[in-house]
């Protein structure tokens, strides 16, 4: 486990549904509602329990699933894993997220994103993801203590420490890692469980279990 190192933690904002503070995903956001009218098409709010000991932080919105259901991991396959193993660890009452309405519910556990709103091609741009750390940053203020995080992929690792005031190169991302945050908590990072590292094995489901099964021990010490 790495050893902590502050630079000051960023200043947290309460989520705002109607935020528009990112031109370029205010412009695709929509882009996307004229051809899916249908569609959530804005800001994602987190999905879960209010001050859950698990906090799990992803990229951002996928176009056909969060951007879609207004729900995190929602209706694409990059929650078939989450959710799956969510619920086999005792983290949710059923194990696939089908839609805002499909009864599933978290148990001490909350999911959000470095970003909350779709981005073109999936890939926010690094000004974005400062622009939307406030929010992330109000999340980890309401995290309690001896509580886990885990990280989905190098951008929401690198977020979860911008909003700590963590410098990056303290504590580097790479998959089963673990990290020691202020408030006894701790980081666990994970590959992103998306159509991409899922299909081509990059990641495994005992590969994620073991990751969240990291987080559900520590929780339970």
């Amino acid at each position: 486990m790495t050893p902590l190192r502050s630079a000051g933690p960023a200043t947290g904002r309460a989520f705002d549904p109607d935020c528009r503070r990112c031109p370029r995903l205010a412009r695709f956001l929509t882009e996307v509602s004229g051809r899916h009218p249908g569609y959530h098409c804005r800001p994602v709010p987190s999905f879960g329990v209010s001050r859950a000991r698990l906090l799990v932080v992803g990229l951002a919105p996928g176009l056909h699933g969060a951007n879609r259901t207004g729900r995190p991991f929602t209706g694409d396959h990059a929650g078939i894993l989450l959710y799956a193993t969510l619920h086999r660890l005792g983290f949710s009452n059923q194990p696939v997220s089908a839609g805002s309405a499909d009864g599933l519910a978290l148990t001490d556990c909350r999911i959000t994103n470095a970003v909350r709103c779709l981005p073109p091609a999936n890939k926010p741009l690094p000004a974005e993801v400062r622009e939307c750390n406030a929010h992330l940053a109000w999340e980890l203020e309401r995290h309690p203590q001896r509580g886990a995080v885990l990280a989905l992929g190098a951008v929401a690792h690198g977020a979860v420490l911008k909003a700590l005031g963590i410098r990056a190169a303290a504590m580097r991302f790479a998959h089963g890692a673990t990290h020691v945050l202020p408030g006894d908590r701790l980081l666990v990072d994970s590959y992103h469980c998306s159509r991409y590292n899922t299909q081509t094995r990059r990641l495994t489901p005992e590969m994620f279990a073991d990751a969240v099964g990291i987080a559900r021990e520590w929780i339970d010490r």
